[in-house]
Formats: C-alpha cells, sequence, structure tokens
C-alpha cells in the first residue's frame, strides 16, 4: 500500500537552515520540558531560571560549567572523529572509564615519580588503553561487517563494571572510610589548574585536539579518504583506499581522545579513581557531536552550553526539581535534533491519489 507522504532527499542543503534548525530543535526540547515541569507542579520559567544562574550566573558557576565541558569537549571530539566516517562509536564512555583506569594505574603504581615523569606517562596510558578499547570492535567491524553500535555499547558496560571492581576490591583505599575510590594521587600526579578555579589543564588537551581534527580532516590526504569512506564505500573501494585499514585507524583515534577524557578527569578534577565518576559524559557527547555537525570549534562551543546544563542541574535541586530533569532535556535535545537533521537532509512530499479511467489510482506530488 503506498504511502501518503514519502521523503525525499534534498540536492543540497542551505546554510541557514544548517543553524536554524538545530536552533529550533533546542527551543522544542525546551518546550518539552517546560510542559514536564509544569505537569509535575514546578515552574518552568523559575527552573530555567535557576538551572541558568547555576551554570553561567557567576564566576564560579561560569568555572564549574566549564569544567563539567571538558570531558565532554573531548570525548565529542573523539567520536566526531569515526562519525565523519559512518562508524557509529557509541563506546566512549567506556574509552573514557578505560582511559581512567589506565592513567590510575601509573598514579599508583608510581607515586613517589616526578611530574615531569608522572603526567606524561599518564596520558600515554590513558591515550593507549582508551586506542585499546575503541579497537576492539573495530577489528570485527573491518573484516566480518559486525555492527559496531552493539560491540561498542557492550563494551561500555565491561568497562564500568571493570572499574566498579577494582575501586570496591583490590584498589579500594583502606583509609577512605569504606567509600568505593582509590588513594588520593600524588600531588606529582595532578594537572594543573588556572588559578583557584577547578579548571585545569584538560582544557588545553581539548583544544589543542580541536585544532588537529580540523586540520587533519580538512588538510590532509588522511582527511580526505576518511569524508570519501564517509560519503560512499564504494567509491573510496573504486578509488583504491584501504577501508578496512582506516576502520581501525579511526577508532583507534577516536578511542584514544575519549581515553584521554578519562586521564584528564581523574588527574584534573577528582585526584583518584572513583564509582560513578563520570554521569554518562560519553553518551552527552554523542548528542553533542550530532547537534555541532561534528565541526570541532562548533563541539567546543555546544559543549559548554552543555557543561552549563550539567551545573545548572544541582542549582535546581534547591527549587525542588530532580537533578534529573537535566538528563531528560538531554534526551529531548537529541530526540528533536535528530527529527531536524532528517528534515534538513530530506522534504516532506505529500501524495494526492487521483483516479482516471479503469479504477487503477496514481499518486502526484502535491
Amino acid at each position: 500500500m503506498n504511502s501518503p507522504l514519502t521523503l525525499e532527499k534534498r540536492i543540497s542543503t542551505s546554510a541557514a537552515a544548517s543553524l536554524v534548525v538545530p536552533a529550533v530543535s533546542v527551543l522544542l526540547a525546551l518546550a518539552t520540558g517546560a510542559v514536564f515541569l509544569w505537569l509535575a507542579g514546578h515552574n518552568p520559567v523559575q527552573a530555567y531560571t535557576a538551572m541558568f544562574k547555576g551554570g553561567f550566573g557567576s564566576l564560579y558557576g561560569l568555572s564549574e560549567t566549564v569544567v563539567k565541558a571538558i570531558p565532554l569537549m573531548i570525548c565529542a571530539l573523539g567520536i566526531s572523529l569515526a562519525f565523519r566516517m559512518q562508524l557509529w562509536n557509541i563506546g566512549a564512555e567506556g574509552q573514557l572509564y578505560m582511559g581512567a583506569f589506565g592513567a590510575t594505574w601509573v598514579a599508583l603504581t608510581f607515586p613517589d615519580a616526578p611530574a615531569v615523569a608522572l603526567l606524561p606517562a599518564m596520558f600515554i596510558m590513558g591515550v593507549l588503553c582508551g586506542g585499546i578499547w575503541g579497537i576492539l570492535p573495530a577489528i570485527p567491524r573491518a573484516y566480518l561487517g559486525v555492527n559496531e553500535i552493539i560491540t561498542t555499547l557492550m563494551l561500555n558496560y565491561v568497562a564500568v563494571l571493570w572499574v566498579d571492581y577494582l575501586v570496591y576490591g583490590p584498589w579500594k583505599d583502606p583509609n577512605g572510610f569504606n567509600f568505593p575510590l582509590t588513594a588520593q594521587f600524588s600531588p606529582n600526579a595532578t594537572l594543573p589548574a588556572f588559578g583557584d578555579t577547578r579548571i585545569h589543564a584538560g582544557l588545553l588537551f581539548a583544544a589543542a585536539i580541536a585544532v588537529l581534527i580540523h586540520y587533519g580532516i580538512k588538510r590532509t590526504r588522511w582527511g580526505y579518504e576518511i569524508r570519501v569512506i564517509g560519503v560512499s564505500q564504494s567509491a573510496a573501494r573504486y578509488a583504491g583506499m584501504n577501508i578496512p585499514k582506516n576502520i581501525m585507524l579511526v577508532m583507534l583515534l577516536s578511542g584514544a581522545v575519549c581515553g584521554l577524557a578519562g586521564m584528564a578527569e581523574v588527574s584534573g578534577l577528582t585526584g583518584r579513581l572513583q564509582h560513578g565518576f563520570s554521569p554518562g559524559y560519553g553518551y552527552t557527547a554523542i548528542i553533542i557531536a550530532w547537534l555541532a555537525k561534528l565541526h570541532p570549534l562548533s563541539i567546543i562551543i555546544v559543549s559548554i552550553l552543555f557543561g552549563g546544563l550539567q551545573a545548572g542541574g544541582f542549582s535546581l535541586q534547591s527549587s525542588g526539581v530532580p537533578a534529573a530533569m537535566v538528563s531528560m532535556l538531554q534526551g529531548a535535545i537529541l530526540f528533536f535534533v535528530l527529527g531536524g537533521e532528517i528534515l534538513t537532509r530530506y522534504r516532506i512530499v505529500f501524495n494526492n491519489k487521483t483516479k482516471k479511467m479503469g479504477g487503477k489510482g496514481t499518486w502526484k506530488q502535491a
């Protein structure tokens, strides 16, 4: 049976639509959140005002927004690299956890090492562990065609539970009052911070990665291959590009960048590995990457906005609104952004059924 409407791929997308549609998507998500707040008996205006003030209304709020944005920036930059090649790396959360695990192992094994040796070693181990966790699902994807969405998602649970095993078991701090966390890192294992704020050098990592990705994608032969493979694997194969090799390399780098986010989080902020140190940064990064259209500079900006949501969510609790409202808003934003992405790439064609002689129907574009 023919459908009364179909989706027709647009030949090109206007620059105005690329800017307006994401903005409208966010507004619709906020409007949806306002409806739920109202149904729950809360004043949406007051709730959103408290959230905005908590994230952007003071110097402290702004600093906390940036602190929350740092792991979001790094993870979103990492997965954007895979997304450009149509590789759906949903495993940023697990890669972040494994990066934190690798960095923590170095910090706990060599507590008396000088900072000039300890921090680079933590950097390398964080990147290495995240990269290994990224390449594991790339192998079956490259050579067997196994869906990487499923494998990367499942590996998230493995990584999180592995870290939980460590902080509840062999790495548990005997002086930690039975809390699931490791011993405090030595000062030499801590990233430097800016002034009296909690903003740490992980921000510089994010800025450097954004520049490298932008340059690599736009100015190098390898970046050109990634873009071609992302558009059409058939054309890339015809041109002689090594698709399995690029799948492995891109997933390795994507996981390595996300692993760096874990290293920066435990070394720059918590100063130890602990249960639940990430409130879902790897999943939120997926929303950020799509909302930013995979552009590195846009990812930095959107991450700050989402960092404000995270920081402002704690202010909501003082007004009686559950902080889980932030997670609901993030989900709503993802829903509307994906819907807007469809409307950006496709247009809706309505069909009118008209009858001809003989009783046969034809379909015409409205």
